[in-house]
């Protein structure tokens, strides 16, 4: 399915810094982040990307992208604002996608 240039110009992708990282409870999947991007206070961001962190802590201090603008959506009892990017492939391979260290949090990709 293709989209517009101007629909994917909504799309607000900006730096966000990973301040904290715990497993959500009774889940296999998720992880409840909370996530600099530049603003007065931190986002909850619900991802589902622990079973490529055992140890979440090493996610702290972390500078990912993130998806800013969606709607929250609320994930077993939490309400998520945001999306983490992140790929993988078939044969489980992953990889969270890293801006260089020097780019502040709350930047957003042109």
């Amino acid at each position: 399915m293709n989209i517009s240039l101007e629909e994917f110009k909504k799309v607000e992708i900006r730096v966000g810094k990973i301040l904290a990282a715990e497993k959500v409870q009774d889940t296999d999947k998720l992880l409840r982040l909370s996530v600099d991007m530049g603003e007065e206070k931190p986002r909850q961001i619900i991802s589902g990307i622990a079973p490529y962190f055992p140890d979440c802590s090493i996610l702290v201090g972390k500078k990912c992208m993130f998806v800013a603008n969606l709607e929250p959506k609320t994930i077993r009892g939490y309400e998520s604002h945001g999306m983490l990017f992140a790929l993988s492939t078939p044969e489980g391979d992953f990889s969270l996608l890293e801006p260089k260290d020097s780019i502040p949090p709350g930047t957003l990709a042109v």
